[in-house]
């Protein structure tokens, strides 16, 4: 039998960048699935920089870690979240990925003398890293990052140019998502930006074959038809993207719209109805949560809530599933260095202590982390929130009163979180930490062991740092229980108190695994205990 070639659908945005093509790519694939189709999903990214693990979190939100260990777009976390797909290293492509591999081509003589120039050269490049996913799907979905007119988003668009040219329309798609907006003043929606965004892709030689049009209400079929005038469609191919409160609402929306019918007549691809009941179900569930808890949030990227992206909705995700509805305080781990704990904690169920790097803020965390341990309130670190639990334990209980980490800018003798020996020598910092997907073993009589139900788990990392083994013994015989360690005993993954409501912190990030239908369990047993603390 002949094997089934895969069909693409590239999606691109347009206006205004933050329109949700991450959202509305895992949303299409989430459809996709429901009708049994095997769908894989990339993100093709214009920045120069080989992978975002080394830029600032207020520049480009999370970094999200896949467990071969690549650092990529908060983007793959939606395609996760939303699909049964696990991104790899082949799911983000960066213009510095591409870069390096032809350059490096080049210094090996592997042109043969030619000149090296961004077409045919560079979109060659493009063009194989996105044929890299031919047979692992039926079909692809490729998100194109950016907004049309960027500089730097040419060589992508041109390479899928080619690549439409070079398979069909039956083969390979255009989703441009746009942007309509209401003005108030005047009462009306506009479709100028979105005539102007697809102007620009009938420039490069791309004909959009469906447009999601990203507004406040849904368009009126009058609407819908100017659009498809002015951009040469059928007015079935103008969909409304509406903005919702859930995001897990989208697929519904575009479904409704008719979105998948559209997608597969076009594509040639005949399947059952979807199975959506999963999707009605948790909005129905949403709707109807009956308990209240307020999780503090106690970090320093607070202005910018896509930094906490994968966090943010795993708290939602084991909020739901607890039937609790939940609020999320963000608290500045600066101003808790010049504040009471009591006071800017005061009002929340639990306390959460997420990731992150440098110095700044460290004593917030720990004045946070003091107050939680003190006061009986469900405290949960993560990554950086475990070291600053270990660092706060060692200072108050076990009287260690310099206890530090060596990513301080303190001096002292007592490293209670120290450099990981393979790290001492490294002197790029891309792409060099502990990524990835990395086994742990579980006490059997541990919080932890309640949570996951069994003793062997495997978790995905993102740091540089670990918990001194030398201090390993004076910890515990002060009390804290290390219930999660790595196979040979050497690195500390979980910690915990058994004399608390709940005080668990890991090293991993559990947040990257968490699903809106199925919680992560550390997630759900921390939402537990604090809605629990809240509803005695």
């Amino acid at each position: 039998m002949k094997k089934k070639s895969t069909k693409y659908i590239f999606v691109t945005g347009g206006v205004m960048s933050s329109l949700g093509k991450g959202l509305a790519s895992a949303s299409i694939a989430a459809l996709l699935e429901a009708r049994g189709i095997r769908v894989s999903l990339q993100k093709l990214d214009p920045y120069l920089n080989v992978d975002p693990g080394t830029m600032n979190p207020y520049q480009h939100g999370e970094v999200y870690v896949t467990d071969d260990g690549a650092e990529t777009d908060l983007d793959l976390g939606h395609y996760e979240r939303f699909t049964n797909v696990i991104t790899s290293q082949d799911s983000n492509v960066t213009t510095g990925r591409v870069y390096n591999e032809v350059i490096s081509k080049e210094r090996k003589g592997d042109y043969l003398g030619q000149t090296v120039q961004v077409i045919p050269h560079i979109t060659d490049e493009i063009i194989r890293r996105v044929f890299a996913l031919k047979g692992k799907s039926d079909v692809a979905i490729v998100e194109i990052g950016g907004t049309v007119g960027d500089i730097e988003s040419l060589p992508y668009l041109e390479a899928i140019r080619q690549i439409r040219t070079q398979l069909g329309k039956e083969n390979a798609i255009f989703i441009h998502l746009t942007y309509v907006p209401y003005i108030s003043a005047a009462g009306e929606l506009k479709t100028k930006p979105t005539q102007h965004s697809v102007k620009d892709l009938l420039q490069i030689g791309i004909q959009p074959d469906i447009l999601l049009c990203r507004t406040d209400r849904f368009l009126s079929n009058d609407i819908k038809r100017k659009i498809a005038l002015f951009c040469n469609l059928n007015i079935e191919s103008v969909i409304t993207a509406l903005d919702v409160d859930v995001i897990y609402e989208v697929p519904l929306i575009f479904h409704k719209e008719g979105l998948d019918d559209i997608i597969l007549e076009t594509l040639r691809i005949w399947t059952k109805e979807p199975d959506l009941f999963k999707w009605e179900n948790i909005i129905s569930r949403i709707k109807k949560l009956k308990y209240k808890t307020t999780i503090g949030v106690v970090g320093k990227y607070i202005d910018l809530k896509d930094a906490y992206k994968s966090l943010h909705e795993a708290l939602y995700h084991a909020s739901y599933e607890s039937n609790t509805h939940l609020t999320i305080k963000y608290i500045d781990s600066e101003e808790l260095e010049q504040s009471s704990a009591k006071k800017l904690l005061a009002g929340c169920d639990g306390i959460l202590v997420p990731g992150g790097f440098g110095d700044r803020g460290f004593e917030g965390k720990i004045s946070a982390i003091q107050y939680a341990r003190e006061n009986n309130i469900p405290f949960f670190g993560i990554c950086l929130g475990l070291q600053m639990a270990i660092i706060e334990y060692a200072r108050n209980v076990c009287k260690i009163k310099d206890a530090n980490t060596r990513e301080s800018n303190k001096k002292t003798k007592n490293y209670l979180i120290d450099i990981m020996k393979n790290q001492k020598n490294i002197k790029e910092k891309g792409g060099t930490m502990r990524l990835g997907k990395y086994p742990c073993n579980l006490k059997k009589s541990s919080k932890a062991y309640s949570a996951y139900k069994k003793i062997k788990i495997s978790e995905r990392h993102r740091h540089r740092y670990e918990v001194n083994p030398s201090f390993h013994s004076k910890l515990k015989v002060n009390g804290l229980i290390l219930s999660g360690l790595s196979p040979d005993g050497k690195l500390v993954e979980i910690i915990e108190l058994k004399k608390h409501k709940w005080f668990l912190a890991c090293q991993f990030h559990p947040e990257f695994k968490s699903k809106p239908f199925l919680s992560h369990p550390l997630f759900k047993g921390f939402i537990k205990a604090s809605t629990n603390s809240k509803n005695d």
